[in-house]
């Protein structure tokens, strides 16, 4: 990104650190990064000439999201091929605290997905300053995911994992894809699954209807996460634990959580804190395009949706609802309603939505924590979970106009 750098100093805020809240705190930034977490309140008198003063009216400071499972929102789809979209999305998902995504894509025909992915790569090169969430790649969502349990992905584009489709879409990507959703009991997944964690995909096990022992042997191919925990998976059963056993009793996978309390029941979720190991719960959105936008009718992909109350579902032949298609959540709502139903601090939640995702695609040297020498992705956010500011590199891409 070409950007215009200048130093600023956010004071009058509790700041979210690794150690814990520094009360009362200011912070520099100068050239996109974080140079200086203080204690005290800053001398503005002692401050250089053009620094520029943001007070956080004592707010909380905290890192800013990465959500590695988005689709769209505030009218915006990252699978339309377009440049706009993409850059949309992204500014859409940073007025709801996101300063990272990977944009993520649906089940589509082979010429579809490339362009899409295509796209991304573009908007990935292009020189600006900062007007958004920063698109760290690409999450590939599809099309090797198994019918069975294809849910709002289009099942007339499933097929089976290709080494040759993979590397098709590796060389689209330009390198930027950072992470697959595959089903591992297909034929030929092993083979794609050994051959991405090569190039050093982060590889995601969903829309499966793999039993516990596919499970297993596929966290021993290189798999390390699981797509919306509960969601677009064989169920746990007490003679076969399944996908959903599998993904919270082996403890090298992460899982992500929809945390809306609609894709998953609010005691799973704290169930699912309770018993995975640190680090291995990720909170995201799956927020498709209609994300921030009035109920009405939309299209996820090829599929037909209906958005009612903010929950999105497709629609059938005959006009009914059929099953959910995506969510129009956002991060900060994740965040406040997994303060609810899990009755954790949020010092113990935020992880969920910064570091342990920064950490899951390998870019938590830079992002995720609120750190000397880290990217300034910041938000300012009220006791009422509402964002106030948020900052990317340094660079304010929001502020709440009331």
């Amino acid at each position: 990104m070409l950007m215009q750098h200048k130093a600023t100093r956010i004071y009058n805020a509790r700041i979210l650190t690794p150690d814990g809240w520094i009360e009362n705190g200011s912070l520099l930034i100068k050239n996109g990064t974080i140079t200086q977490i203080s204690t005290s309140e800053p001398n503005v008198e002692d401050d250089s000439v053009g620094l520029e003063h943001v007070d956080a009216c004592g707010g909380l400071l905290l890192p800013g999201f990465i959500d590695i499972h988005v689709h769209g929102g505030g009218g915006y789809d990252a699978m339309l091929g377009n440049v706009d979209q993409i850059q949309g999305m992204c500014r859409f998902h940073a007025s709801n605290g996101t300063t990272s995504l990977l944009a993520t894509t649906l089940t589509a025909t082979h010429e579809e997905i490339i362009t899409a992915l295509e796209c991304a790569a573009q908007s990935m090169k292009i020189e600006r300053e900062p007007d958004g969430a920063n698109l760290l790649g690409v999450h590939l969502e599809g099309p090797f995911l198994n019918a069975a349990r294809c849910g709002a992905q289009n099942p007339a584009d499933l097929r089976e994992p290709s080494i040759e489709e993979f590397d098709a879409f590796w060389s689209a990507s330009q390198g930027t894809i950072k992470l697959m959703t595959i089903a591992p009991e297909l034929n030929h997944a092993e083979e794609v699954i050994r051959h991405a964690v090569h190039k050093g995909v982060v590889i995601s096990l969903g829309h499966t209807d793999a039993d516990f022992e596919t499970m297993q042997r596929a966290t021993e191919w290189g798999a390390s996460q699981v797509t919306h925990l509960f969601n677009g998976m064989k169920p746990l059963h007490h003679r076969e634990p399944g996908a959903a056993g599998g993904s919270l009793m082996l403890d090298q996978l992460a899982v992500e959580v929809i945390c809306d309390g609609i894709h998953v029941h609010p005691s799973l979720i704290k169930w699912a804190f309770d018993i995975k190991p640190e680090g291995k719960v990720l909170l995201i959105t799956d927020s498709m395009c209609a994300a921030g936008c009035p109920d009405g009718e939309y299209v996820l992909g090829k599929l037909p949706v209906i958005m009612k109350q903010g929950k999105v579902y497709l629609k059938q032949e005959d006009g009914t609802e059929g099953g959910l298609a995506g969510s129009s959540l956002t991060m900060i709502e994740a965040l406040a309603n997994a303060v609810k139903f899990t009755g954790m601090d949020v010092a113990d939640l935020v992880p969920a939505l910064t570091i342990h995702p920064a950490t899951q695609i390998g870019v938590h040297d830079s992002k995720g924590t609120i750190e000397l020498g880290k990217d300034a992705d910041l938000i300012i956010v009220n006791e009422h979970f509402k964002v106030l500011q948020t900052f990317v590199q340094g660079h304010q891409v929001y502020a709440c106009a009331d």
